[in-house]
């Protein structure tokens, strides 16, 4: 059995997933004086640093991390971990839920970051579905709490760390078990209300899908030769952006949680206040220097479409919510990548949720009783 002890600022974390998020916030909280193991499902990824454990930072937070642990053994990396914080593409939770199912013990507290929209209750779906008995925490965070980007083998670059990011458990009568976590650990970390705030305020659904495809031509034609947000962000495509925010906005309301616009988050998040959506994301320094994709085909359609813009738009349906340009940007997104976002994304009946009227749903995320 794991017993969460915080020892100053010394728990043993396992990171899973060594992408730019994964690696960065592997090297921060091992620099934080953690006892950190990072887990990746290809060996790729991780070869460079597999040998000297040690990731390079540079940026906003800059040193030289050393890890317990790195590698591709799953049951290595998770033993006697505290804390197991997932930092994989919400399309691979499900995957990444399966296998750590095999391996978590009593006290374990596992973080989404971020759970995109029904993260948490899609995780939980299939633990119970694989019969997990042990009694673990299953949380997720609003948004991942870096922008970064990995610049060279074992070296990533943080461009800004989020002011706040809020995070919940799944229920949220037992938030109270982060609290080490956020006073010693990540106290960028602050409790929400429930995982139904994280996740239907959930912001990479409004900057990604919609910027992605209106500059298609220009990632395509430059490999993303340019910057993501103050670049591809012009005042049409915010306006656009703005659109997309109020469907979720209406959605999240009609759910009965409160809805943070986007503008609003920005300055909650990056204290980048403007007087509009192309204002305030154009007066955050955060985002200077994050190039675009080199490619359409990546984690800001594949994961932020099917993951959250579709399950946002279904709870919409269930309550009577239009979501028409939302809906357009899911529709143009499977044209362009020949896909069916709407069978392969997040729906109410994937989630398991879709007989239940509002206030079961917030039985559910707040006591546990499903059944109710």
């Amino acid at each position: 059995m794991i017993h969460l002890v915080i020892r100053g600022c010394n728990m043993k974390i396992a990171v899973i997933g060594a992408g730019n998020g994964g690696q960065s916030l592997a090297a921060v909280l091992a620099m934080r004086g953690n006892e950190v193991s990072l887990y990746n499902r290809s060996l790729k990824r991780i070869s460079p640093i597999m040998k000297g454990r040690k990731l390079k930072v540079e940026g906003e937070s800059s040193g030289t991390a050393r890890l317990k642990y790195v590698g591709t053994d799953m049951e290595k990396a998770v033993a006697n971990a505290e804390l197991i914080m997932v930092v994989v593409p919400a399309f691979a939770h499900v995957e990444v839920a399966r296998k750590l199912s095999k391996f978590v013990s009593n006290g374990q507290i596992i973080v989404l970051n971020p759970g995109r929209t029904g993260g948490a209750l899609e995780f939980d779906k299939v633990f119970k579905e694989e019969g997990v008995r042990e009694k673990v925490t299953i949380a997720e965070a609003q948004t991942f709490i870096f922008a970064s980007r990995i610049s060279g083998p074992g070296m990533v670059k943080i461009f800004r760390i989020k002011n706040t990011v809020p995070v919940a458990v799944l229920p949220s009568k037992d938030n109270d078990l982060l609290l080490p976590i956020m006073s010693d650990v990540l106290p960028e970390f602050t409790l929400a209300d429930n995982t139904l705030f994280t996740s239907f305020n959930n912001i990479g659904a409004i900057f990604h899908p919609g910027a992605i495809l209106m500059n298609a031509g220009w990632i395509e034609s430059t490999h993303g030769d340019f910057q993501f947000y103050l670049e591809g962000i012009s005042p049409a495509v915010a306006r656009a952006l703005e659109k997309i925010d109020a469907e979720r906005c209406e959605v999240t309301t009609r759910l009965g949680v409160q809805a943070m616009g986007a503008k609003e988050w920005l300055d909650y998040a990056y204290d980048a206040a403007g007087e509009d959506l192309y204002d305030a994301i154009h007066k955050n320094e955060g985002y200077r220097g994050i190039m675009a994709p080199i490619s359409i085909e990546n984690r800001y359609i594949m994961e932020d479409v099917p993951m959250s813009l579709v399950p946002i738009s279904c709870f919409g349906k269930k309550l009577g919510v239009e979501t028409k340009v939302m809906d357009s940007i899911i529709n143009i997104a499977g044209a362009v990548m020949g896909r069916n976002f709407w069978e392969e994304g997040r729906t109410i009946e994937r989630l398991g949720v879709e007989h239940m009227s509002v206030e079961e749903l917030w039985r559910y995320v707040e006591k546990g009783d499903k059944d109710a």
